[in-house]
């Protein structure tokens, strides 16, 4: 069975038709993830098959829903019932989740098949995926490449055929990031449009459970199961959740684009950017309005971002001790050696690096200096946002200042590592929406993304003018 680039409505047109079962569908990506060499996933789920045979069942019996047998592959950070939770750590190599988050109990709710758990980023700590606890992840267009983080496992899975959807996580840019550089698509989410209860925190007034999928409209239905109100996550919005598949399918051409006037003074790759000029020009000529907003205090997100984002860290992970789960030592240690000898083992360097960033900043002398101003530029970065937004609906960036760069490329350099999340911190920061989609290649056929941001709870608006700039690069390449 050929799958490669199967999206949601192919899959459900072929269980229409009796074209193939939903054992035959999972065994295929099973088949496919037996032979993978690009190291996405972390483990598999044993299941798989037995719950395609579920579905095969009710499939039998009345027409499906767009998700229900809809394989799915979940990135290692989020919790399945009874599947390995090691969010791409040694801490928690062996731990089993006892139960499901809230996004994944929705979409099993719509009859998806977990086909297993992608790997990450030890804890979503990374822009690479080279900082995993079982070895980083390999670029499918080339497995000399990063395939981005922290969700590179679930974006190399998308595009290298061996789950025709997955989620991801985004701290600072690791759905759209990897999307990015893998050829794919990934959305982040408002923050509070998903429950992040199940999720392992890594900061959690930043992270967000998103999709990666082939199309925008794959990303619709998923977001469209996902989100919505949850009791279990104090920070979920209670909020109406619009009809996102049908905003893929609006024609009009009336929301007004934006692209931005600092941005034209950064360091890009020339083909990246363009690439990105080549489809707003194309914008223009069919007739949708394109203005230059400003967005000044942009370059001070990335900083922000560094000294917010460890400070939430060095508190998610104070209570992996190897206590109460995680790593066991069998000697008699003092407490004090009981933490260092679990922590110095269970840690990669990545982590250990901003445990000890976070709780400088967080230290008597220092909050005031570092955190408590890193807070008045969110405040600003909001503001530039907000007043961008009453001029524009979307804005138009560059995912990724560069292509994918290659592994080992960057890991001696954690400062230059953490400027290819240049683009895209500032949504995390503000807690708006973005979407990132592929529109083209370089010249050495590494995929290159354009980023898509919105107002809060505007996704609408992102996944209409996402699946018009999709058709554009569609018609180009056909």
């Amino acid at each position: 069975m050929d799958i490669k680039k199967f999206d949601i409505e192919k899959i459900n047109k072929g269980y229409q038709k009796k074209e193939f079962s939903a054992q035959e569908l999972t065994l295929a990506f099973l088949s496919n993830i037996k032979k993978d060499k690009t190291n996405s996933f972390i483990s598999i789920n044993e299941n798989a098959l037995a719950e395609a045979k579920k579905v095969d069942a009710i499939l039998a019996k009345k027409k499906p829903n767009k998700l229900l047998g809809l394989p799915i592959a979940i990135k290692d950070t989020i919790v399945v019932e009874g599947l390995r939770a090691t969010a791409g750590s040694k801490m928690l190599e062996n731990y089993i989740a006892p139960y499901s988050s809230t996004a994944v109990e929705r979409l099993k709710k719509a009859g998806v098949i977990i086909l297993g758990k992608t790997n990450c980023d030890e804890f979503a700590m990374g822009s690479s995926n080279e900082n995993s606890g079982f070895g980083p992840v390999k670029n499918p267009s080339d497995f000399t490449r990063v395939p981005g983080g922290s969700s590179g496992g679930s974006a190399a899975a998308v595009a290298a055929n061996l789950a025709p959807v997955a989620l991801g996580t985004d701290t600072g840019g690791s759905i759209r990031q990897p999307a990015a550089f893998c050829g794919v698509v990934g959305v982040k989410p408002t923050y509070g449009r998903v429950s992040r209860y199940g999720l392992i925190a890594m900061a959690s007034s930043l992270d967000q459970v998103g999709p990666l999928t082939n199309t925008v409209k794959d990303s619709a239905y998923l977001l469209q199961a996902m989100a919505g109100f949850d009791e279990y996550d104090s920070t979920s919005a209670d909020r109406s959740v619009p009809d996102f598949p049908r905003a893929c399918e609006k024609k009009e051409k009336n929301l007004r684009l934006g692209v931005v006037k600092e941005y034209a003074n950064q360091k890009i790759q020339p083909e990246i950017t363009t690439a990105i000029n080549d489809v707003v020009a194309k914008l223009k000529k069919d007739g949708w309005k394109v203005s230059v907003v400003s967005l000044p205090n942009m370059d001070y997100a990335l900083a922000a971002y560094y000294l917010i984002m460890p400070a939430e860290v060095s508190s998610n992970l104070a209570k992996f001790d190897g206590l109460l789960y995680g790593l066991r030592k069998e000697k008699k240690l003092s407490l004090d050696d009981w933490y260092k000898s679990v922590r110095s083992v269970g840690f990669g360097e990545e982590t250990k690096r901003r445990i000890m960033l976070g709780t400088y900043i967080l230290s008597a002398g220092y909050y005031d200096a570092y955190y408590k101003q890193a807070q008045k530029v969110r405040t600003l970065v909001k503001e530039d946002f907000s007043q961008a937004f009453a001029q524009v609906d979307v804005i138009l960036t560059p995912t990724t200042p560069t292509t994918a760069f290659r592994l080992g490329e960057k890991t001696s350099d954690p400062l230059s590592m953490y400027l290819s999340d240049a683009f895209t911190v500032g949504a995390n920061i503000a807690g708006i929406p973005g979407l990132s989609l592929p529109i083209g290649r370089d010249k050495n056929n590494l995929p290159i993304g354009l980023q898509l941001l919105a107002n809060y709870w505007q996704e609408e608006k992102l996944f209409q003018v996402g699946s018009y700039i999709e058709k554009i690069i569609n018609a180009k390449t056909t």
